[in-house]
């Protein structure tokens, strides 16, 4: 008989060289296009937005960690990306108290007091942005006029419509969507259109996402179930009543859809842990983003239907759980 050698220990035995601060920074990595873009048409608001907001959260964190006389917790990134992420969600010329309130709101309501990073059931950057968004609606919707930092820096703000607030507006108005007043594709793919710092120009989140399929920090399944039930949903509306929305192109890449699909919804606390339930979870935000934005009265829907599904991710892990070996279905 073979003389071998076992080694029993205790779980978990299978190993993984990532580790969370250093998947945390490789989304920050992937963000920086999406940054890079931002700078690069509302320049100062920008960085003064991204630097405040992660000041603010990483502020919040060391000051709960303190408190609670728990460790230092910003070694893994995720105040910093929290922050970053809230920037993404706001107007670029939202005041300092907006960022900071919000930021309260991302690291100690939504994130520390369920227990820090891991036990949060909802995405902090996301409760932040609709709690501001409900309570503080007229800053959180001055949308300023994009202006590519080569023409200087933009210290004066123009006040104009996101095209998906154009389209709702012409829809309630008028009964009908007039695609003469909507931006060009080209225009949605660059983020040269008011809205979200993050949420416009979604050639630069594609990369991003790109990026991070790339070194597997996320999967297909959530960013293509929620994209393709989008894109399904509107294209039939739009194909049995064109007056009623846009197309569904121009809905994928508009707003806040595709930073929601790559960035927000693959959050790893706040999504399903089984690729089937990731697809049914993507296409459940895909479709309350769809119905919201043609049926509701508000024009985007990207963030409460991530929220919404958020609720439902316990459910799916464990009803949407494959069979252990030798397990009986009952």
């Amino acid at each position: 008989m073979p003389d071998r050698k076992f080694l029993v220990t205790f779980s978990p035995h299978d190993r993984n060289p990532e580790t969370t601060d250093k998947v945390m920074l490789t989304v920050i990595i992937a963000m920086l296009p999406i940054i890079a873009n931002s700078v690069w048409y509302y320049g100062f608001y920008a960085i003064k937005g991204y630097v405040l907001t992660s000041l603010f959260c990483i502020g919040f964190e060391l000051l709960f960690n303190k408190i609670s006389g728990r460790p230092c917790s910003l070694k893994d990134n995720s105040a910093l990306l929290t922050g970053l992420l809230l920037a993404m969600n706001m107007p670029a010329a939202a005041p300092w108290w907006i960022m900071l309130v919000g930021s309260f709101v991302a690291i100690i309501i939504s994130k520390q007091v369920y227990g820090g990073l891991g036990q949060n059931p909802f995405n902090p950057a996301l409760v932040a942005r609709i709690f501001l968004l409900i309570a503080w609606p007229v800053e959180m919707t001055a949308w300023i006029q994009p202006t590519p930092i080569i023409r200087g820096f933009l210290f004066d703000t123009v006040s104009s419509a996101t095209p998906l607030g154009t389209m709702k507006s012409d829809l309630l108005a008028k009964g009908h969507v007039v695609t003469a007043n909507l931006a060009s594709y080209t225009d949605q793919l660059i983020g040269n259109v008011s809205g979200c710092m993050g949420g416009d120009g979604a050639i630069f989140v594609l990369i991003g996402g790109l990026f991070m399929m790339n070194r597997k920090v996320i999967s297909w399944h959530i960013p293509v179930s929620f994209i393709g039930s989008l894109f399904l949903f509107t294209g039939i509306v739009w194909a049995v009543n064109p007056a009623r929305t846009v197309d569904p192109f121009m809905h994928i890449i508009s707003g806040g859809v595709m930073l929601a699909a790559f960035f927000m919804a693959t959050d790893y606390v706040t999504s399903p842990v089984i690729k089937r339930a990731q697809i049914v979870f993507g296409i459940g935000c895909g479709l309350i983003t769809g119905i919201i934005r043609i049926y509701g009265s508000y024009p985007e829907g990207t963030g409460f239907a991530i929220l919404i599904m958020n609720a439902f991710v316990p459910l799916l892990d464990k009803y949407m759980r494959p069979l252990s070996f030798g397990e009986v279905k009952k």
